[in-house]
């Protein structure tokens, strides 16, 4: 298996159409595998990201999803978001997708695995995650897309909304080859934080609402959250550093 890293230098990015005002966004590096770096068709595994000068591992996946709207599949390319892949990659590929069918391309990682949309298509998808999630890692095929973004709180209301547009992501550092398509893609990538989402208590998140409207130009996405340390691996690092503290004051004396 082959392994590429990925480092991109932009250190700025624009965000167009934000209600948000206060959504800033965050670049990061995507490290990943994958065998197939010719055709990029094949599976591609997400093994870590790099962003504020630390590297996270610990991912929190989306393993509920609830639809809200999404315009029907007839045929053709009408309908909004599918289930995609890569076409030698493992997954499913679905024009008429449940809510169990996203789950399946958004929970796991493989980033080969993506929702996609047809151009027209506009939907609305609540989104939840497995584990408490404080970062939200943004993937786009093809670059050309917008996406709002809003977080679900646990009293039912809503956060403000943040209009995301990809053609101003950095490139992510691999491409894609799907199903619904008949070439190779750049895949763009892009971060927004609990803060950028208006969120300041981190108890009070509950979800992701997505929304593509008809004039979007269908988004084909991948999203995957940072997991939030559990109090018991904290508690844990606290320990050590009391018996490390400790073990130095038996020394001094």
């Amino acid at each position: 298996m082959k392994t590429r890293f990925f480092t991109t230098f932009i250190s700025t990015l624009a965000l167009t159409g934000v209600y948000a005002t206060s959504a800033q966004a965050f670049t990061f590096t995507t490290n990943y595998s994958t065998t197939d770096t010719t055709t990029w068709t094949k599976d591609i595994t997400l093994k870590s990201v790099e962003f504020n000068s630390k590297t996270y591992s610990n991912f929190s996946l989306v393993n509920d999803v609830k639809i809200i709207q999404n315009d029907i599949w007839t045929g053709g390319n009408t309908g909004a978001a599918s289930s995609d892949k890569g076409d030698n990659a493992s997954g499913i590929r679905v024009e008429k997708p449940t809510a169990s069918n996203l789950v399946t391309s958004l929970g796991n990682l493989n980033l080969s695995n993506i929702v996609d949309t047809e151009d027209t298509g506009s939907f609305t998808l609540d989104l939840f995650f497995a584990k408490p999630a404080d970062n939200f890692l943004f993937f786009e095929r093809g670059k050309n897309s917008k996406l709002d973004v809003q977080a679900v709180l646990t009293d039912g209301s809503f956060g403000s909304v943040v209009n995301l547009d990809s053609k101003t992501w950095q490139n992510a550092g691999y491409k894609l080859d799907t199903k619904e398509i008949t070439e190779i893609q750049k895949v763009g990538s892009l971060g927004l934080s609990l803060l950028d989402l208006g969120v300041t208590d981190a108890k009070s998140f509950k979800g992701l609402r997505l929304t593509s409207l008809a004039s979007y130009n269908g988004p084909d996405f991948k999203v995957v959250a940072t997991a939030v340390p559990e109090p018991t691996t904290v508690l844990g690092l606290g320990v050590v550093g009391a018996a490390l503290a400790m073990s130095r004051r038996k020394k001094a004396h």
